[in-house]
């Protein structure tokens, strides 16, 4: 079993190239989507409920985006109860593909939270800041909360030294996919 991780900066295009190399045909984990389960369990409203001194449990992840808006250090404070949950997820999505080739992992905070051990390749998305900060409005988000959650991750550059190969997605799906299909050549 190959364990790939595809990571790169927001808005970059990971889930595309995500589906991509997955087609249906490879398990593919969405540390994003994991995220929106997460916030559904009483768990992890429980945590956040205390943690944040919320008054009540309606709305959460809007409560929380403005919370972390005002203050950053809360989203130290929502990483430190993310993570771990996370990962507990990740153990059992590898248990359950167990003797599959390839299984594919979509995490953006791959590099920053040092996880970089856990997978036998790293693919980096790289994306102009430009082009992201467009996609990411594109899907109704506003300008001032890229900028605090890109100030968040690691520049490309540094996420790149950890990477085995990185994917520019700075021009069209056929460019993209064909980048791609090189890669998976030589997995």
């Amino acid at each position: 079993m190959i364990k790939i991780g595809i990571t790169g900066s927001l808005a970059s295009g990971k889930s595309t190239v995500a589906k991509i190399i997955s087609s249906g045909r490879y398990p593919l984990y969405n540390a994003d989507t994991a995220v929106k389960k997460i916030y559904q369990t009483n768990v992890f409203q429980t945590k956040v409920f205390k943690k944040f001194k919320l008054k009540n449990k309606k709305n959460i992840k809007n409560k929380i985006k403005k919370i972390i808006s005002s203050d950053k250090k809360y989203l130290n404070h929502l990483e430190k109860i993310i993570h771990p949950l996370v990962r507990k997820q990740i153990i059992k999505f590898i248990k359950k593909n167990r003797g599959k080739k390839f299984l594919i992992f979509e995490i953006p905070l791959l590099i920053e939270s040092k996880q970089m051990q856990s997978y036998d390749k790293i693919i980096f998305v790289n994306s102009r800041k430009d082009l992201r900060l467009k996609r990411y409005l594109k899907r109704g988000n506003n300008k001032r909360f890229f900028n605090l959650l890109n100030k968040r991750q690691l520049s490309p550059a540094k996420k790149i030294k950890y990477c085995d190969h990185v994917i520019n997605n700075n021009g069209s799906l056929k460019l993209l996919k064909r980048n791609i299909k090189n890669i998976m050549m030589k997995l």
